[in-house]
């Protein structure tokens, strides 16, 4: 079950983003394992502090995160997305991040690990694109990944995010809720 929440979580926010309102495929992963996602800066269900809204200078805020050992792990995707009452938004993808990788440190979307790459976001941003409305989820969900996204650079954002959802085998996230 939490497979098929996954696979249409990261689907349905893709074809949502892109216009496309129908499903196509989902993740042939066959469970779903859980990751724990913290934050020095940030707390589950608390608002985002603005120093990481587009009022602030902080950029990406630091995040950590922990699991399982997954022997078929071989990379680790993160991706922001918000949902307010007028509209939803991708505000970064950072893909390919090393599997052995359990924290990234502050505006880490300046300074990305080697051999990440960054999608290019719903405003067209490419990178971190500070959520700017006060009331809304600010989601920050880790993935790790049975496989390295392999798409072409430039690759719209829909293609990532499908791609992503494809090779999860584990997940977590951790939400902020309004900008302080």
């Amino acid at each position: 079950m939490r497979r098929i929440a996954v696979g249409v979580t990261v689907v349905a926010a893709a074809f949502a983003l892109s216009g496309c309102g129908s499903l196509v495929g989902r993740s042939q992963a066959m469970d779903i394992a859980e990751i724990n996602v913290s934050s020095p800066e940030l707390r589950e269900g608390k608002a985002l502090p603005r120093d990481y809204s587009c009022e602030g200078t902080e950029g990406s805020p630091p995040l950590r995160w922990s699991s399982q050992p997954l022997s078929q792990a071989k990379s680790i995707a993160i991706v922001v997305d918000s949902h307010t009452s007028s509209e939803s938004a991708v505000h970064w993808v950072l893909y390919n991040i090393p599997a052995t990788t359990t924290e990234l440190g502050p505006n880490a979307a300046e300074d990305p690990p080697e051999g990440a790459g960054q999608a290019t976001v719903t405003s067209g941003k490419k990178g971190y694109e500070p959520p700017c409305k006060d009331r809304g989820n600010y989601r920050f969900t880790v993935y790790t990944l049975n496989g390295k996204v392999d798409l072409r650079e430039g690759a719209p954002l829909p293609e990532i995010l499908k791609e992503i959802a494809d090779k999860t085998i584990a997940r977590g996230r951790l939400t902020a809720v309004n900008i302080q």
